[in-house]
């Protein structure tokens, strides 16, 4: 099951598995934050992940809802690791991973027709490689490639049935872009949390939810810290991480 670079990973809190490798992909505390932070129906609904990886965030969103989760994924080999990930968990019936191009997939998919989408887009513009030496599939994940941060938010809106709700997680110093992008695209900021490494530092991560053809009213949430003075996850964190025990 397993390819000689990869290995099966715990995902404590959801007592689930992933397959990872650190060659090829491996997700992040971000896809973590996401998945916590994004609305999602009990029951009912349709949810699509864009960019996601090797199944990470549809795995985590899993343990929240029994909504229906499509993950879409550009590069063939991290899909084939999240498609092994789903079975592995036996979650094939409710969870599917499917290679496109986020760009057109609202095509393949169907335009307005769902509940929730997530997203975990390459945060980098294609010009800011400054690591030379990291695979191409790090490099896709990472940098704009093949796809820009206006692209996902479009793509988000056009799956999205009016009143839907979109999540995405993306670098702190994208706030301004991506309320720009949101609003371009019909998707009214709603919730906006920022992410601090530590406390009295500046934020590095935000988190940012939308509703499409929704009216103006923007909640900034307590802040959420990562690490505490000790250097070790914050309580919010861990339990995030590894569940209440």
């Amino acid at each position: 099951m397993l390819l000689d670079d990869e290995r099966l990973d715990y995902l404590l809190a959801e007592e689930l598995r992933i397959i990872q490798s650190p060659s090829v992909f491996s997700f992040s505390l971000d896809a973590v934050l996401l998945a916590r932070f994004a609305y999602l129906p009990l029951k009912r609904g349709k949810v699509v992940d864009l960019c996601t990886g090797n199944g990470a965030i549809p795995l985590f969103l899993s343990a929240r809802t029994e909504s229906q989760i499509i993950g879409v994924e550009l590069q063939e080999r991290l899909v084939h690791m999240a498609q092994r990930s789903v079975a592995y968990n036996g979650l094939e019936s409710q969870i599917s991973i499917l290679e496109g191009d986020v760009k057109t997939i609202p095509e393949t998919l169907g335009f307005e027709k769902y509940d929730v989408v997530t997203c975990n887009p390459p945060y980098f513009p294609a010009d800011n490689m400054s690591d030379k030496n990291i695979s191409e599939h790090m490099a896709i994940a990472r940098h704009e490639l093949h796809l820009t941060l206006d692209e996902a938010v479009r793509s988000a809106s056009q799956l999205l049935k009016q009143g839907g709700k979109a999540a995405f997680v993306h670098r702190a110093g994208r706030l301004i872009d991506l309320i720009t992008a949101m609003r371009a695209n019909r998707l009214e900021p709603k919730r906006v949390r920022l992410v601090y490494p530590k406390a009295g530092k500046e934020a590095n991560t935000l988190l940012i939810e939308g509703i499409k053809d929704g009216k103006p009213d923007l909640k900034i949430l307590p802040p959420l810290i990562v690490y505490g003075d000790d250097g070790e996850y914050t309580e919010e964190v861990r339990e995030m991480l590894y569940g209440d025990n």
